[in-house]
């Protein structure tokens, strides 16, 4: 039972785990461990996860920092992430710890609070304990609860009322070990009124180890605020990734998330999010070039609560080799959500008879006042256009690669960050090529 390594592992080290957390983190604790005990890691017998075995990428004998030690690596001297014509505030997370002994000199907008999940819960436990644990449901979905049991630290940002801060912050979620390790990640994000902050994640392993991340986002948007969260994957073969964000907006608020997945061997991300004020709008992209053996599993769930709301949601996938997507939607307007718009699409492209994708988009509407539609595809390449180029001397390789990019760009057209749109651009084009999807702009430079 691959559970049992985990519980086993939890009750042997409670005490351990807390005295390297918070009590904030600490109090969710055992409800958690209670939860897993009973949900234990999702099936394929769940119809949420019919076609992604969660618990496989679990079993390995992973080793965890529960006691903190620190990796003998500087990413600041080790990584380095030069996007042209970005400029950022740049972070990191080592594994799954804040790494906090080098920081960017620009200093932060009055009242911004940004760092450390455990340093900022031991100094705000007030702050952080009124959001963190509200948006993630431990009762309903095992890797939720798993993270919350096993999280010691994480990302903490906090924007108060009016700070329209229009630097983007970039973090690095960085790999990076001599044995193979599963990471506990955790985000809290919180936007007061009439704030405005961007957020661009990227993920990169270091080191050729298996490496395993459970990671659970919780954001928080308030009233005429402007949020959006860019996450980029581009790691190798031998990573993991189960991902959970949750999201609140209230009144006026506007989100935008694209999640881009490049490089990965198993991806899972499930997207949470609640319209609770009238006229709050979300965006919600996504993407992913998946070869070889690689799965992509996207799930989503937009729930229209209030009325005057709006959603639009895309999500494309290019499948080569024996890749593997799957997509599952649900938008669901509720009874007095009138004049709801909400649009859901999922296009995609098998590029070989062994590629299958899996789709199933979802509504469920109790107001009779609204504007919805959702649908899917699934195809390959479409022979005229590709005869069409060929016939004008462009050779069959250059002509493809050409129709595929044409197929994702308007996912990449709709980031709001002009050189991460252009950074985008170059990567999505090398990876449609064959070459491996690292970033030119980023740089490993350990000896």
């Amino acid at each position: 039972m691959v559970e049992k390594q985990y519980t086993d592992l939890f009750e042997q080290y409670r005490e351990v785990i807390d005295e390297h957390a918070a009590p904030v983190l600490n109090t969710l604790r055992d409800k958690a461990f209670n939860d897993f005990r009973q949900l234990g890691f999702p099936t394929t017998k769940l119809e949420d996860y019919k076609y992604t075995d969660i618990r496989q990428a679990f079993e390995p004998d992973y080793g965890l920092n529960i006691k903190r030690l620190d990796i003998p690596v500087n990413p600041y001297q080790a990584f380095q992430c030069d996007v042209p014509n970005m400029s950022t505030h740049l972070y990191f997370l080592s594994n799954d710890s804040f790494y906090d002994k080098e920081l960017p000199e620009a200093g932060l907008p009055e009242g911004v609070l940004l760092g450390s999940l455990k340093e900022y819960a031991n100094m705000h436990p007030e702050l952080v304990g009124k959001y963190y644990g509200k948006l993630a449901d431990t009762s309903k979905d095992g890797t939720v609860a798993f993270n919350t049991a096993f999280v010691q630290d994480g990302f903490f940002l906090y924007v108060p009322k009016g700070v329209v801060w229009q630097h983007p912050i970039q973090l690095i979620n960085l790999f990076r070990s001599d044995v193979d390790y599963l990471a506990n990640r955790r985000m809290l994000i919180v936007l007061e009124d009439n704030t405005q902050t961007k957020l661009l994640i990227c993920e990169h392993a270091m080191d050729d180890r298996r490496f395993l991340a459970t990671q659970v986002v919780e954001v928080f948007v308030g009233e005429n605020a402007v949020f959006d969260l860019y996450e980029l994957e581009a790691n190798h073969e031998k990573t993991s990734r189960v991902s959970s964000l949750f999201v609140s907006q209230q009144k006026n608020s506007n989100v935008l998330i694209n999640g881009i997945t490049l490089n990965s061997g198993l991806t899972r991300n499930n997207y949470f999010i609640s319209l609770q004020g009238r006229h709050a709008e979300t965006h919600l992209y996504g993407m992913a070039i998946a070869d070889e053996s690689q799965k992509v599993d996207n799930f989503s769930s937009v729930d229209h609560a209030v009325p005057d709301c709006t959603s639009n949601e895309l999500f494309k996938y290019v499948l080569d080799g024996n890749a593997v997507g799957a997509f599952c939607g649900k938008i669901e307007v509720r009874k007095d959500a009138q004049k709801t718009q909400a649009y859901q699409s999922n296009k995609n492209i098998c590029l070989t008879r062994h590629a299958r994708m899996y789709t199933k988009p979802q509504l469920e509407i109790y107001a009779d006042d609204v504007k919805c539609s959702h649908g899917a595809t699934v195809g390959q390449l479409n022979e005229e256009a590709l005869f069409y180029l060929r016939a004008r001397g462009i050779p069959e390789k250059e002509a493809r690669t050409l129709l595929m990019f044409a197929f994702v760009a308007d996912v990449i057209g709709n980031v709001r960050l002009d050189g991460l749109q252009e950074r985008l651009t170059s990567l999505v084009d090398k990876r449609l090529r064959g070459e491996i999807g690292k970033c030119r702009g980023c740089a490993s430079v350990r000896n």
